[in-house]
């Protein structure tokens, strides 16, 4: 290659350099947005999301599915594949900065009539061994942006998966508390059942020694039959629950290893921190954010191309017509050149290409704000449910206590003839309802830590 030839190529790289002063992409600068909790400004930033979901959760059989979840959930194995995917195309953005090197070997064979005819030919072989190698420098940034955009989609699949962590960790952990409930509901009715069988049989004797008229009798029995039919109902949901429970830990149906709702802690100090903290503790929150730098940078790579392109490209090899001048200085060749390419004419491609492009990043900002608004609203769902739950405690308890007097006065009255059976029934089953919303009052306080857990981001860490 002569002198010119490397001036020119000079001249390209200088000028590209001067071009490159001329910024044509966009730094990044992280989406602006401001939440709250409703009824709960703090400056503390003392956060449950920070503790270990072992420590929140300490019943041990609670513990041994969550870890079971961990390591078997199949939504979580799929996260995990789409993490090696996004981390090879990082690896093939990365690559689009080095050179392209290709190597070739060919034979061709040609032949040429003399002019005059008489079906005489020349024919010729030629030998071709080289390589050949093409390199786009990055002057505007578009190689660049490219890879931040495969990086930051890298993150996002990163945040994803730990979302679906702190999803199944709550899922686990509120179909366990489920379970829970719905043993005490089934304990409750089977007692009430066996109650109620009893009061039947002590009706029969009051009929029998003409206390009570036959009304009370069917009345009674009746009533022991609802209590028994409505026994079957709970074992299927909790048969149904646990086979749910079952697909979140990857398992084939069976019955789930459980304690009891009694044993359960049901007194938590709750530290919810700062609303900002959502973006450092919430995973879908992180998400939706590097789905917003991705869709930025794409946008810098779509404005790069209205740019030239500035390429450098070279062979080196040998060729020759005949196999002994393969690796002589007869049959060495080598050639480099560089250039730029400008688009003109590409009927709106390009416009089209930046304008698609700022349409998806005012989309995944659109996105992010709303994962914000949604975490607050969780977060203060939560909140709202775990302190109404408590409010109802204290009251719970002396309706019970009251309504459990009621049940044993109106039955005296009744062994003394002095009210009627359907009293008894009455005050039965307002203390069979109020003992099923107890038993709720104590679910509701249990799912909304969880809830809130998951809601500040917590599980992942």
């Amino acid at each position: 290659m002569n002198k010119y030839n490397y001036k020119i190529i000079a001249i390209i790289l200088i000028t590209a350099s001067i071009w490159t002063s001329c910024k044509i992409t966009k730094p990044y600068a992280k989406p602006e947005t401001s939440v709250t909790y409703r009824e709960k400004e703090s400056t503390d930033t003392t956060t449950i999301a920070t503790m270990k979901w072992s420590e929140l959760f300490s019943d041990p059989a609670l513990q041994q599915l969550i870890s079971d979840g961990l390591a078997a959930n199949l939504d979580l194995k799929i996260a995990v594949e789409r993490i090696n995917q996004s981390a090879v195309n990082v690896k093939l953005s990365k690559a689009a900065f080095l050179p392209s090197v290709n190597g070739n070997v060919s034979v061709k064979e040609s032949r040429l009539a003399f002019p005059q005819g008489f079906g005489l030919f020349d024919q010729s072989t030629q030998y071709d061994l080289g390589i050949s190698a093409g390199w786009e420098i990055d002057v505007w940034g578009k190689l660049k942006s490219a890879k931040k955009s495969a990086i930051a989609n890298l993150l996002a699949t990163d945040a994803s998966k730990r979302a679906v962590q702190t999803q199944l960790i709550a899922n686990i952990a509120n179909s366990y508390y489920e379970l829970l409930v719905l043993d005490e509901q089934l304990k409750v009715l089977k007692k009430t059942a066996k109650n109620r069988e009893t009061d039947a049989e002590t009706i029969k004797v009051l009929f029998e020694n003409s206390i009570i008229n036959g009304v009370a009798v069917v009345q009674s029995e009746a009533n022991f039959y609802e209590a028994e039919l409505a026994i079957p109902d709970i074992e299927q949901k909790i048969t149904e629950t646990e086979h749910a429970l079952c697909v979140l830990l990857a398992k084939s149906p069976t019955k789930i290893e459980r304690s009891s709702l009694e044993k359960q802690q049901l007194t938590y100090d709750l530290k919810i921190g700062v609303p900002m903290q959502l973006l450092a503790n919430r995973p879908d929150v992180q998400q939706a954010e590097y789905n917003f730098r991705a869709a930025f940078e794409e946008s810098n790579v779509a404005r790069a191309y209205f740019y030239p392109a500035l390429t450098i490209s070279g062979a080196a090899g040998f060729s020759s017509f005949g196999l002994k001048d393969w690796f002589t200085n007869g049959g060495l060749f080598g050639n480099i050149a560089g250039g730029l390419a400008q688009p003109i004419f590409n009927k709106g491609i390009n416009k089209g290409r930046l304008a698609t492009a700022l349409s998806l990043q005012k989309e995944a900002l659109y996105n992010f704000e709303f994962s914000m608004l949604k975490a607050s609203e969780e977060v203060s769902n939560a909140l709202s449910k775990y302190d109404n739950a408590a409010l109802k405690e204290e009251k719970r308890k002396k309706q019970l206590e009251a309504l459990l007097k009621a049940v044993e006065f109106n039955k005296e009255l009744l062994n003394n003839s002095t009210t009627n059976y359907t009293d008894v029934l009455t005050a039965e089953q307002n203390l069979l309802n109020a003992q099923l919303r107890g038993i709720d009052d104590q679910s509701q306080k249990l799912h909304a830590v969880v809830n809130l857990y998951r809601a500040l981001g917590g599980g992942w860490n």
